[in-house]
């Protein structure tokens, strides 16, 4: 939550400084929202890819709730990657 936070307040950073005309704060208002967006689209690529090798694992061994765990963690991971 506090990846969407922090790209939240970048953009409202990114806007403030357009409408005041500060290029600085406006520079970095997308910096910050660009960073907060890179951070928790890589959270969620990782968290999808785990829940990819649970579901395998799960699948292996024949255990169906590690194979769901997986396949929640996958679906996690794609929302988080979403947004």
């Amino acid at each position: 939550m506090s990846d969407r936070m922090d790209e939240l307040k970048g953009n409202v950073k990114e806007g403030v400084g357009k409408l005041t005309g500060n290029e600085r704060m406006e520079a970095e208002g997308d910096a910050q929202a660009d960073a907060a967006k890179a951070g928790r689209e890589t959270k969620g690529a990782a968290r999808e890819a785990g829940g990819s090798i649970k579901e395998k694992v799960g699948d292996l061994t024949g255990s169906e709730r590690t194979e769901a765990e997986g396949k929640a963690g996958k679906l996690r991971g794609k929302a988080e990657r979403a947004g």
